[in-house]
C-alpha cells in the first residue's frame, strides 16, 4: 500500500472562493497529491501527499507559484479532533477503564480520558479515519448512554454588560460628587481673583486682606483650621474615592501582586495620595488652630475618577456593540443536520437527524429548500438557488449545481441538494469568521500595547520625579529660605521653618504625582 502523509500549509493573499478553486483544481493534477482542502478564512490549505512523489515544501513551492503565498506549518495538530461527551451509567472505575481501553484500541483514536466524577469523556480522534459519531457508538455498544457536552451558542462570555454597568455606575458616581468640588473650586477662584483686585485697587493692609479672606463663606472656619470649603470638598471625596475609585482599587492591586505597574497603579496612587495628604495637612491645621486656611487637593481625585471611568465605560459599549454582532453570526449557525446514506447510483438508503457537532467530514448531508446549510461542503446532487448574503453580502441568489461549494450558514432556497460535508465544527467558514472576531476583541490594538508597556515605565519614572521634587525643595530649603517664603503663601508665622519648607516640598510632590497622574496616554 501506498503510504500517505499529510500536511498543513498556511497560504495567504486568497480573497474569495475562486482562490480556493484556483489552488485545488491544479494541485489535484501533480504526481504525489492525494488530495488537497482549503479554507478560505482559516487561510490553511490540508494536503495529503504520498511522500516518496513530493515533500511539504515542494507543495508550498507549487501554491507560491500560483501567486500566494504559502508556508508550510510544522507540527500542526490541529488535524485531530476533539470530543468532549457526558457518559451516563458509570458505576466504578472499572467501568472508566473498560471504556479508556476499548476506545484507544479503537483505531483513530488517539488519547481518551473518562473522569468518573464529572461522568464527562475527552477524546482526541484522527477525523480521516474516525468521526464523533462512530465514537459515540463504540460507547453506546460498551451499554452506557452518551451524549454531547452542550456548547454554549449564545455568545454569553463575549457580553460586556456588567462591565459596562460597572463603569456607569462608577462615572455617575463620581459626576454626582464631582460637579459641586468643580463649583466650589470655581467659586473659590472667582472670589481669589476678586480679592487680588480689591488689593491692588485699594492697598489694603495684610490685615484687613486676612479679615476679608476669612469672611468669605466657604473660608468661614467650622472649628479652627476646619474651614467650610474644605469640610464639604473632604465629604464629597470619600464617596468618590471608596466607590468610584472601588475597582481601580482592585485593578491596581493585582497588578502590584505581579511586580507589574499599570494606568490603575497610577490613578490610585495619585488619587489615594492627594486625599491623604489632604486630609493629614487638614488634621495638622486643625491641631494647630492655624488661621489660614491650608491648600487641599480634595478637587483631584473626582475629576480624575470622572474622566477615566467615562473613558473606560465608552470603551466597554463599544466592545459590546462587537459582541452584538458576534452572538448575530453565531445564531445563524444551523443546530442540526439530516445525514442520509447512499447506495449505488445515490439512491437514498436512508437518513437521520443529528447534533450539526456530530457531522463528520465525508458525510453526505441532505439540505431541503428553506434550510440551512450545517456544514461546509460540495455539492453532490440536485440544483438550486442559494442566499450566501450573510457571508458574501450578496443580495441575489447563487446558483449551485454539482460540484459547487456551499457554505455553512446560507440559505438554499428552491431546490433540495446532497452536499459532502468537507468542513465540519470549528473549521466551518462561518466558525472561522466567529473565531477571528473573537481574537480581535481579545487581542490589543498595538498603540495599546504600546501605551501598557509605557505605563510600566512612565509609573515608576513619575513616582522618581516626585521624590526628586521632594528632596529638591528640602535641600533648596534649608540652603535659602526665601525662595520657599516667595512662594509658599500664607503660612502660619507661628511654626519652625524647618517644618513649613517639609510641608512645602510635599506639596510640591504631589501636585507632580496628581498632574502625571491622567496621563493622556491612560485617557486616550
Amino acid at each position: 500500500t501506498k503510504t500517505i502523509s499529510k500536511c498543513y500549509v498556511q497560504v495567504t493573499g486568497m480573497t474569495c472562493a475562486s482562490c480556493v478553486a484556483n489552488i485545488e483544481r491544479n494541485l489535484r493534477r501533480e504526481d504525489g497529491i492525494h488530495s488537497i482542502l482549503v479554507a478560505l478564512m482559516a487561510g490553511k490549505a490540508e494536503v495529503r501527499y504520498n511522500p516518496a512523489l513530493i515533500h511539504p515544501s515542494a507543495i508550498a513551492e507549487l501554491i507560491r507559484e500560483l501567486g500566494f503565498g504559502a508556508t508550510v506549518m510544522e507540527n500542526y495538530g490541529e488535524g485531530d479532533g476533539i470530543l468532549e461527551l457526558v457518559v451516563r451509567g458509570m458505576t466504578c472505575a472499572s467501568c472508566v477503564h473498560k471504556i479508556e481501553s476499548t476506545l484507544m484500541k479503537t483505531n483513530g483514536v488517539l488519547y481518551c480520558s473518562v473522569a468518573l466524577a464529572t461522568n464527562k469523556a475527552h477524546i482526541k480522534y484522527d477525523p480521516e479515519i474516525i468521526g464523533p459519531r462512530d465514537v459515540i457508538q463504540v460507547i453506546k455498544d460498551l451499554g452506557f448512554t452518551t451524549s454531547l457536552v452542550k456548547k454554549d451558542r449564545s455568545a454569553s462570555h463575549l457580553d460586556h454588560k456588567q462591565e459596562i454597568r460597572q463603569w456607569k455606575r462608577s462615572f455617575v458616581v463620581s459626576l454626582v460628587f464631582c460637579i459641586p468640588v468643580m463649583g466650589l473650586m470655581i467659586y473659590m477662584m472667582v472670589m481669589d481673583s476678586q480679592l487680588s483686585d480689591a488689593h491692588a485697587h485699594h492697598n489694603m493692609s495684610d490685615e484687613e486682606l486676612e479679615a476679608l479672606h476669612s469672611s468669605m463663606a466657604l473660608e468661614y472656619q467650622l472649628l479652627p483650621g476646619l474651614s467650610v470649603m474644605n469640610f464639604l470638598s473632604f465629604l464629597l471625596c470619600v464617596p468618590v474615592q471608596i466607590f468610584g475609585g472601588w475597582h481601580f482599587y482592585i485593578q491596581a492591586y493585582k497588578a502590584l501582586k505581579h511586580k507589574t505597574a499599570n494606568m490603575d497603579v497610577l490613578i490610585v496612587l495619585a488619587t489615594s495620595i492627594a486625599f491623604i495628604y489632604s486630609f493629614v495637612i487638614l488634621l495638622v491645621a486643625m491641631a494647630e488652630k492655624a488661621k489660614v486656611n491650608p491648600v487641599t487637593f480634595f478637587d483631584t481625585p473626582p475629576m480624575l475618577f470622572v474622566f477615566i471611568s467615562l473613558g473606560r465605560w465608552l470603551e466597554h459599549v463599544a466592545k459590546g456593540k462587537t459582541s452584538e454582532a458576534l452572538a448575530r453570526l453565531i445564531s445563524l449557525q444551523a443546530t442540526e443536520a439530516t445525514i442520509v446514506t447512499l447506495g449505488p447510483d445515490n439512491v437514498l438508503l436512508s437518513e437521520e437527524q443529528v447534533d450539526v457537532e456530530l457531522v463528520q467530514r465525508g458525510d453526505v448531508v441532505k439540505v431541503v429548500p428553506g434550510g440551512k446549510f450545517p456544514v461546509d461542503g460540495r455539492v453532490i446532487e440536485g440544483h438550486s438557488m442559494v442566499d450566501e448574503s450573510l457571508i458574501t453580502g450578496e443580495a441575489m441568489p447563487v446558483t449551485k449545481k454539482p460540484g459547487n461549494t456551499v457554505i455553512a450558514g446560507s440559505i438554499n432556497q428552491n431546490g433540495s441538494l446532497l452536499i459532502s460535508a468537507t468542513h465540519v465544527g470549528a473549521d466551518t467558514t462561518l466558525s472561522q469568521i466567529v473565531k477571528l472576531v473573537e481574537e480581535a476583541q481579545t487581542s490589543k490594538a498595538p498603540i495599546q500595547q504600546f501605551a501598557d508597556k509605557l505605563s510600566g515605565y512612565f509609573v515608576p519614572c513619575i513616582v522618581a520625579v516626585s521624590v526628586v521634587t521632594l528632596l529638591a525643595w528640602i535641600v533648596i530649603g534649608f540652603v535659602d529660605f526665601g525662595i520657599v517664603e516667595k512662594y509658599f503663601l500664607g503660612y502660619n508665622k507661628s511654626i519652625s521653618p524647618a517644618e513649613v519648607i517639609i510641608r512645602f516640598a510635599f506639596q510640591a510632590s504631589i501636585t507632580v504625582l496628581c498632574i502625571a497622574c491622567p496621563c493622556s496616554l491612560g485617557l486616550a
